[in-house]
């Protein structure tokens, strides 16, 4: 091949410039980089932007295909708007998919692009280098192996076409269901001149609505209804969303409930309509179940309400990604959740003359303040028997406690919190009890991202503190050297507690559960479990000048965390690794 050398003209460049340019048309803040040789193209035009002061995506530049992807997961929680990932070939490509099948799951807009050579040095123009033929590319190409994790996959196929490729991978990323898209930008594309034809910019998706016909008859049965209760996962993960949600749920006088699945905050916990978690109580006693972005509501799927009409309100109701959905639907409003919800709050008003539905709606209210003021007082007795455990004779502090301490530490502080716990995720909702929109997220998609979430999520909202609750299990799965160089390289300090029980005690309870009698229950040889032989955890955190605390007794806690908090609102990153008790 000859050795040609592409440099950027008055209205053109190569395809490094024409991917950039594309990405300035999308609006993408960043570019979340896990480095490979493809890239040189995108440097260069980025190097030539600096230089010459003119637009561009900020870039970062991180040592972590999981961290990439789980940052731009992180920052499109806030966001709410596609950015770019850029991955090395297919083997970055699989390194980041556990995080891009999250991100899809969390319904995160970006644009994800790998590269391979098509030409494996046999072409006219540069040499791609030989790492291609001999063991980076796949049959099929990368856009093959991305398709079961992606909203959409594809390959560009040249690069006058390349620009417009983004734009419009850009806007299937942020339509619903909203989630990743990937493109597969070939090297000799990056390399090739391009004539300067930039992409229109990408505006906002407009918004779709119910009719209003629609919304009168969901209406009528809210009205009509003895005991109607709302069940969502997401309705907070939309723009507006958390704040419709109540305004609807008080017009009507409606309990919520947010189940186990809930992945976001969507409603305030102390709020006196919160029902808490449990759907049970009203699988037989409800005759009206709202699932407002709900989209496993019932478990085992078949386990369906006794007597209760649903109506689903989501505007993909039916989510493609999910291999087996069972709603039971009655009836559906799909349009625009937020805006479906605000419609029917509307309607509440025209209850108001109807004194049998008034004293209704009052008796109900009446009922919902009652259930929740006694889970608030088995919380508060819950709290004070951790707060009081004996921890002279066991080592450690009570989850509980870790999180009722959290909770009064952030009070007031306009805090984040970002959960990677398993066995103690009903624990942190529970007791961390946040109350404002985008104040909780749980990571999905597989253990091993909650680092770089927190950090995109802090990237998102450096004014607000941020705080990552994980367990020793998974915090062993998350790349924590890559994760720690980022968080100092970009000034995103976070507080990171562990919730460290020494064990996989998920793993372990199925075993038990499974095998109740058997053979390890018999010798007590409990394979995949255990993680006592991990040094402690804070201690990988201690090279990158980061606060370290390691906590093992109940009145250490709040001292240790105070110090933590304080460390991070100086700018440093701050590691506890609390020990417990269970």
């Amino acid at each position: 091949m000859t050795d040609t050398k592409n440099t950027a003209g008055a209205g053109g460049g190569d395809g490094g410039e024409a991917l950039i340019s594309a990405f300035n048309a999308v609006g993408a803040d960043y570019v979340f980089c896990s480095s490979g040789s493809e890239w040189a193209p995108v440097w260069e035009s980025l190097a030539r932007r600096h230089r010459d002061g003119e637009p561009a995506p900020e870039y970062l530049d991180l040592t972590h295909e999981t961290v990439a992807v789980g940052m731009a997961t992180g920052y499109g929680l806030i966001a709410r708007r596609p950015q770019a990932v850029l991955l090395h070939a297919a083997p970055g490509l699989l390194q980041g998919s556990m995080a891009i099948h999250g991100a899809l799951l969390a319904g995160v807009p970006m644009v994800v692009a790998s590269s391979e050579s098509t030409t494996y040095g046999d072409g006219p123009g540069q040499d791609p280098g030989g790492q291609w033929y001999r063991n980076l590319s796949v049959v099929g190409g990368p856009h093959g192996i991305a398709q079961p994790f992606t909203k959409w996959s594809n390959e560009a196929a040249g690069v006058h076409t390349l620009p417009a490729m983004v734009t419009r991978a850009a806007e299937l990323a942020w339509r619903a269901p909203t989630g990743p898209v990937y493109l597969n930008i070939p090297l000799e594309i990056l390399l090739e001149e391009w004539d300067g034809r930039e992409a229109k910019p990408v505006v906002p998706p407009g918004s779709t609505h119910s009719s209003p016909e629609e919304v009168d008859a969901v209406a009528r049965l809210i009205r009509e209804a003895r005991d109607p209760v709302i069940v969502t996962e997401t309705a907070g993960r939309e723009a507006g969303g958390f704040e419709a949600l109540v305004a609807f749920a008080e017009a009507w006088n409606l309990p919520v409930v947010e189940p186990d699945s809930a992945v976001c905050g969507n409603f305030p916990r102390t709020h006196p309509l919160h029902a808490g978690s449990d759907i049970g109580p009203w699988m037989d006693e409800a005759d009206l179940i709202l699932l407002v972005n709900c989209r496993a509501p019932f478990y085992p799927p078949s386990r369906r309400p006794s007597k209760a009409r649903i109506i689903v309100i989501d505007e993909v109701p039916q989510r493609p990604h999910v291999a087996y959905q069972v709603l039971f639907a009655d009836r559906y409003l799909e349009g625009n959740a937020a805006n479906t919800l605000r419609q029917l709050a509307k309607r509440a008003g025209t209850a108001a003359s109807d004194s049998a539905a008034v004293a209704a709606v009052t008796a109900r209210r009446a009922a919902h303040e009652e259930r929740h003021a006694d889970e608030q007082a088995a919380i508060a007795a819950a709290e004070a028997r951790a707060a009081q455990a004996n921890t002279a004779q066991a080592e450690g502090v009570d989850p509980v406690h870790v999180a009722a301490t959290l909770r009064r530490l952030l009070d007031g502080q306009d805090a984040i919190v970002v959960d990677e716990t398993i066995t103690h995720s009903r624990v942190v909702k529970r007791h961390a009890q946040t109350t404002d929109p985008d104040s909780y997220f749980y990571v999905q998609g597989g253990l091993g991202q909650g680092i770089a979430v927190a950090l995109g999520v802090k990237l998102a909202a450096r004014e607000r503190p941020v705080v990552l609750t994980i367990g020793d299990g998974a915090f062993a799965y998350n790349p924590v050297i890559p994760s720690y160089d980022a968080a100092n390289a970009y000034g995103l300090p976070l507080l990171i507690v562990v919730f460290n029980n020494r064990v996989y005690k998920s793993m372990n309870l199925n075993h038990r559960r499974f095998y109740p009698e058997g053979a390890a229950a018999d010798t007590g040889e409990w394979l995949g479990t255990d993680l006592r032989r991990l040094p402690r955890l804070a201690r990988f955190a201690e090279p990158f000048g980061m606060h370290t605390e390691t906590v093992d007794a109940t009145d250490a806690l709040a001292p240790a965390l105070e110090r933590a908090l304080k460390a991070v609102a100086e700018g440093i990153t701050a590691v506890v690794d609390v020990l417990l008790t269970r």
